[in-house]
């Protein structure tokens, strides 16, 4: 099965050039802004793109599935697309959970409180995971900045290590892109983020076969 994954096209999604596959996954930050428009015209694009199924999760700058959660349901079924948030899902066969939800920082879409509360949602995450994707990167794999920070999730690369999916699709630290491993697990973590930090050009969807 091959899978095909971005993230954080920020309204770029238009220059990618999206291969044939069976299943499409964005992670999160599609929009700029996180306006309804915006929104409406990323399903749509999404809609149309050359794979089986498409997916996606929302990121913290997607203010518009915050804010209006019955819509991009709706927007979502209409079209054809599967969005998730903090659930689990059959697709294809494969067993996929999705999350939006990062750490707290400036008070953005989907941010919650390091420690225990995070960890309430993190631990949704079920076993036997063919496909984890969340906006955000565990704590050490893929998520450190340009200034040398490690700013990725305590508690979801605990609860990674506890029930361990196949592949782990991520994004949100524009600068981690690329593939990690965790000594302990098999698990790929893949950084898939399709925008350098730097706020033009794009990076090609990254391609998974399972």
């Amino acid at each position: 099965m091959k899978l095909v994954a971005i993230s954080d096209t920020h309204m770029a999604h238009e220059a990618l050039v999206i291969p044939t596959c069976d299943v499409l996954i964005h992670a999160g930050d599609y929009s700029r802004r996180g306006r309804r428009e915006e929104l409406e015209s990323f399903v749509a694009w999404l809609a149309d793109a050359p794979a089986r199924v498409k997916l996606f999760v929302a990121g913290n700058h997607d203010w518009s599935c915050a804010r209006h959660p019955a819509h991009v349901r709706e927007l979502a079924k209409r079209h054809g697309v599967v969005y998730l948030e903090d659930e689990t899902s059959d697709v294809l066969g494969l067993r996929v959970h999705g999350s939006p939800v990062t750490p707290e920082f400036r008070a953005m879409a989907f941010n919650q409180a390091r420690g225990d509360v995070i960890a309430e949602t993190w631990a949704r995450i079920p076993e036997d995971l063919d496909l984890l994707v969340t906006h955000g990167p565990p704590h050490g794999l893929g998520d450190r900045t340009f200034l040398g920070l490690r700013v990725g999730c305590e508690e979801l690369r605990a609860r990674v290590r506890v029930v361990p999916p196949r592949v782990h699709v991520f994004g949100h630290i524009h600068e981690g892109y690329g593939e990690y491993q965790d000594p302990e697990l098999s698990t790929r973590f893949l950084n898939v983020a399709s925008r350098p930090l730097l706020p033009f050009g794009v990076r090609p969807p990254v391609v998974i076969e399972l």
